[in-house]
């Protein structure tokens, strides 16, 4: 969707501060913040593009002055009232006004265990990729009101496939609650020019992982 979190390319936001490598926290709440976020997805009630959904449907007025786990946190409330978990009511009032909703239980002793096996969105093909390596292709300039893993400022821009990924779920039908609905994710190399201008470096190029039904193509198109 086009908002608040989609900032690739937009100017008057300052330079990344990036942090040292190892350095997770900076209080121990964001710590308690991050376990409910991994938890939700053992009730089945949420994913992580429903998570990804919620956080970047803020508004962007909290969203652009809140920092990484605030942000977790907001997203996560709304999460849980959207998937019928908790009510609006009981979210202000900090505790439940009715039964709770049965949910599967993940007991500790399983925790690292789950959490080391991953969610792999692999899945197995059904039809052959309609794309390979070196392949000219062009990105559709689509405006969804829905959650997009395709950023903006790649939007109706022409690049090459550097990679094939095979087949994997569908974020954009995911987040609402649609289905897996797999696609062939493709890596596709843009040119600096193509994207920002003439007067972005020549050198420059920007990797995007793009979905199957996001490309069209092939096309001998300049990267510059």
């Amino acid at each position: 969707m086009n908002g608040a979190a989609d900032l690739g390319g937009m100017m008057g936001f300052g330079p990344v501060q990036p942090e040292p490598e190892g350095v997770h926290f900076h209080a121990e709440w964001e710590r308690r913040a991050l376990t409910p976020n991994l938890a939700i997805g053992a009730t089945r009630r949420g994913n992580i593009d429903m998570s990804r959904h919620a956080r970047e449907s803020l508004h962007p007025a909290d969203r652009l002055t809140s920092s990484y786990y605030p942000i977790w946190v907001e997203g996560l409330e709304r999460l849980l009232v959207d998937s019928g978990l908790v009510g609006a009511a009981e979210l202000v009032a900090g505790r439940a006004s009715t039964p709770g909703v049965p949910v599967p239980v993940l007991s500790a002793e399983r925790v690292w265990a789950v959490l080391a096996a991953g969610s792999p969105h692999a899945r197995r093909a059904k039809a052959p990729a309609q794309f390979a390596v070196g392949d000219h292709v062009r990105t559709r300039a689509i405006n969804p009101t829905g959650h997009t893993r395709l950023p903006r400022y790649a939007r109706g821009r022409s690049g090459v496939v550097e990679r094939v990924h095979g087949v994997h779920v569908f974020p954009d039908a995911h987040a609402h609650g649609a289905g897996e609905q797999p696609q062939w994710l493709y890596t596709v190399r843009f040119g600096g020019r193509e994207l920002w201008g003439d007067g972005a470096d020549a050198d420059l190029t920007v990797a995007v992982d793009a979905r199957e039904c996001h490309l069209e193509g092939p096309q001998q198109l300049s990267l510059t």
